[in-house]
């Protein structure tokens, strides 16, 4: 069951004098990417075929992520007029293809896959929660806090399914630390880049892969606050099977923030050079 719908949301209150012009870019690339949940759900009942409860989960799942797409998309229109989500989100499907025929994960296995859908849920939770701490525009901000809770949620029910399976595949901390920072680093692929050239660039600029995710990346990094930063660290170190408090959280969390610093000042110096 949805914990919201799209039509509770008080679309009248939209105050475009609030729109931060930074923040439009990122929430039409996020919104096409929401919406393409049910590939992943596809992907993600192929890998898990013969467990019925994990099949219907996902597809749970993706509906929740399929309206997180229409409200961003839905919003973006409000602050761009001229723009379409539903052409836009045509546009990435063209560009961006998830390989679908599968019967075995590409992590190795089904806790592998479920720890690298942990990472996902942390990122977007993490996200839209500094999305919506950014904002002062009320709609986005109501919509990043109801996705925000959504993500987390998700990130739960990957995590239970994670340790079920755990009990069965028996992964080390170590192999679940290297699953689960492998994805983390591949946040930097062609979907984010491929959105954000989908959404934002105009028709006939060729894809350039750097400049993309640089004008991605320059831009969603800087809302990152070291709280943030400390949320993302506990949730990864959940996942991994360590305990998520003490020194060792607060110094990897200070570490974690520095670093995605030090990665929005690399994108942002990518950006004013092009």
């Amino acid at each position: 069951m949805k914990h919201w719908r799209i039509e509770q949301m008080n679309w009248k209150d939209f105050d475009p004098r609030r729109v931060d012009p930074d923040i439009v870019p990122l929430v039409k690339a996020a919104s096409v990417v929401e919406r393409n949940g049910l590939d992943y759900a596809r992907y993600l009942k192929n890998v898990f075929a013969d467990d019925p409860d994990f099949r219907q989960a996902a597809d749970n799942w993706a509906q929740e992520e399929v309206q997180h797409g229409d409200a961003l998309g839905r919003w973006a229109m409000l602050a761009d007029p001229t723009w379409n989500y539903m052409e836009a989100f045509a546009r990435y499907r063209q560009s961006y293809r998830l390989e679908l025929d599968v019967d075995a994960s590409i992590r190795g296995s089904r806790t592998g896959e479920l720890i690298a859908r942990c990472m996902v849920e942390t990122g977007t939770s993490s996200f839209y929660t500094a999305l919506g701490d950014a904002t002062d525009e009320p709609v986005l901000k109501a919509i990043c806090r109801q996705i925000a809770g959504d993500e987390y949620r998700h990130f739960k029910l990957f995590y239970d399914h994670m340790n079920r399976y755990l009990h069965r595949e028996r992964l080390g901390v170590w192999q679940r630390a290297r699953i689960a920072l492998g994805r983390v680093t591949e946040s930097e692929d062609d979907e984010l880049a491929s959105a954000y050239h989908t959404t934002n660039d105009p028709a006939g600029l060729p894809y350039d892969h750097g400049r993309c995710i640089a004008a991605y990346m320059s831009r969603a990094l800087r809302f990152y606050r070291p709280r943030h930063a400390t949320r993302v660290m506990g949730m990864i170190l959940k996942t991994i099977g360590w305990t998520p408090h003490g020194r060792l959280h607060a110094l990897l969390a200070r570490g974690l923030y520095r670093l995605l610093m030090m990665r929005q000042r690399k994108f942002a110096r990518i950006m004013a050079a092009t």
